[in-house]
């Protein structure tokens, strides 16, 4: 059994060592890379620094092959890559959240349908149906009303004319 167990860990410590030589074969070649591409200083692109910061993270140690890159350059990338994440995260869009289209359509609907309804009165029934909606918002997407003739009798000055309606 102990002879077992020593075979395991000799097999775990070789596919390390391919595993941590490997890495290092990738960091050499990435810089390689970047210097044939380069005219007179090596410049880095966004790939090139994501590279660094996730070799940081894959290999502990071995400074030494960060010969383009000092290791402190890396840190801050990576600590400014974290402080522009939660910047984007903790900012709210201002203003009011959007609504869907499903329920703008659903309010015009209804106020083609109720055309005596007011925008309190669509809000409520709105609201009965589980759509939490502004009255504001309700009566920005009202379908207008047709404004016709308002006078439903005839004036003085029609009847002595007798001017049909």
């Amino acid at each position: 059994m102990e002879i077992l167990a020593q075979l395991i860990r000799a097999v775990v410590l070789v596919a390390a060592d391919r595993n941590r030589l490997a890495v290092e074969n990738a960091a050499l070649r990435q810089q390689v890379n970047v210097l044939q591409r380069s005219v007179t200083r090596p410049r880095l692109d966004d790939t090139d620094r994501m590279f660094w910061i996730f070799r940081r993270r894959w290999v502990r140690g071995r400074r030494d092959l960060l010969v383009i890159v000092q290791p402190e350059t890396v840190i801050r990338w990576h600590r400014n890559g974290y402080r522009d994440y939660w910047k984007n995260r903790s900012q709210a869009t201002p203003g009011r959240p959007p609504i869907g289209r499903d329920v703008v359509a659903l309010i015009k609907r209804l106020s083609s349908e109720n055309p005596l309804w007011g925008a309190p009165r669509a809000q409520s029934e709105l609201r009965l149906l589980g759509h939490e909606v502004a009255e504001s918002t309700v009566a920005k997407y009202m379908v207008p009303r047709k404004r016709g003739d308002t006078q439903r009798w005839r004036t003085e000055h029609e009847r002595r004319l007798r001017l049909p309606r």
